[in-house]
């Protein structure tokens, strides 16, 4: 049975520590527990799919069913000679499933290490870090259409996805509930080092043989030197995308800026690091009261204290003018803002 909530806090439910209220809040735990809540919701009810809140900016309290996706679980399947399939509940800890992964010496998420949240939310939002993304893993999915109690698969191409984009983060926002991922990894080795600080980290170290636990150790590693801790101090992570520009704009921008780096795209055109435009706007380790920017990586937005939602939204709006007004570059937000 599927115990609904009314009047809930979801402070303890989003990484900002935010202090707002959900009309009504349901945790499922089993696949069965989301037609019962259909049942339960009416047509028209605002619907907000949760996970562990680490990508989610609240600004007011929440006029709606708020349903927090608890389904664990991990299994795998073989899958030819050389790959196997692994597939979590969409509940599961990324950071679990990446750890099971690198344990069992199973090649390909070990990249994305210590990345908050869900395997359910992994993606919504493509998730991506140090040279690889969710998409270059991935399977296929399984869950609920919430309108029509419909389980559907879906497969790599009918995921959509792009950089921290998916069909379920656009046209399927809060429609589609992820009870399940499967992703193909690799029983052979195959590093990816294309990343410049995970390779340099890795060549300080004498190395005999490189797997899949040393190098998720080692992104660990790297993110708890460059990032905080979202347990300890309140933030999402990267607050906002890097920004995607043509040959030509990044051409004038270094005509102006000899020393701006990029990073080449897929579709052609270059990626900018936001860090660098925001760090050099001067917002690098600034604070406005309770609120400001990580003194290592300017992407994260820091909740200090107890302040609102809406101040940070306030804030990542000054950050976006600041990088607009010096560079003409309109910066979009990664976190969810509701």
């Amino acid at each position: 049975m599927v115990i609904i909530r009314t009047d809930f806090s979801l402070k303890r439910f989003n990484t900002f520590g935010i202090d707002v209220k959900a009309n009504r809040f349901a945790d499922i735990f089993r696949e069965s527990d989301i037609i019962e809540i259909r049942k339960q919701t009416a047509s028209n009810e605002q619907i907000l799919f949760l996970g562990s809140g680490s990508n989610i900016l609240f600004t007011k309290n929440f006029n709606g069913v708020v349903i927090k996706n608890s389904i664990k679980g991990i299994e795998e399947k073989e899958f030819g000679e050389d790959e196997i399939i692994i597939s979590a509940g969409g509940g599961t800890e990324w950071n679990d499933l990446v750890n099971y992964a690198a344990s069992k010496n199973y090649w390909g998420i070990e990249n994305l290490a210590l990345i908050p949240g869900t395997v359910g939310a992994a993606p919504i939002q493509n998730i991506g870090a140090y040279g690889a993304e969710l998409k270059d893993v991935f399977h296929s999915l399984e869950g609920y259409n919430f309108d029509s109690g419909e389980k559907i698969v879906f497969t790599k191409d009918e995921c959509e996805f792009k950089y921290r984009w998916s069909i379920f983060k656009g046209e399927l926002r809060n429609k589609f509930l992820i009870a399940k991922v499967n992703f193909v990894l690799n029983k052979k080795p195959s590093p990816n080092l294309t990343y410049g600080a995970l390779r340099g980290e890795l060549n300080r170290v004498s190395i005999s043989e490189l797997t899949p636990l040393l190098i998720s150790e080692t992104v660990s590693k790297i993110r708890r030197n460059k990032l905080p801790d979202p347990a300890k101090i309140g933030n999402a992570g990267s607050f906002f995308k890097n920004p995607k520009v043509k040959n030509e704009k990044f051409a004038e921008l270094q005509n102006q800026f000899h020393n701006i780096p990029k990073f080449e795209f897929e579709q052609g055109g270059v990626k900018i690091p936001a860090a660098w435009l925001i760090e050099k706007c001067g917002f690098k380790g600034k604070r406005i009261g309770n609120v400001g920017t990580h003194k290592n990586q300017p992407l994260v937005i820091i909740n200090f204290g107890e302040t609102s939602g809406r101040r940070i939204q306030e804030f990542s709006v000054l950050v976006q003018k600041a990088v607009y007004e010096k560079f003409n570059i309109l910066l979009d937000h990664e976190v969810n803002i509701y």
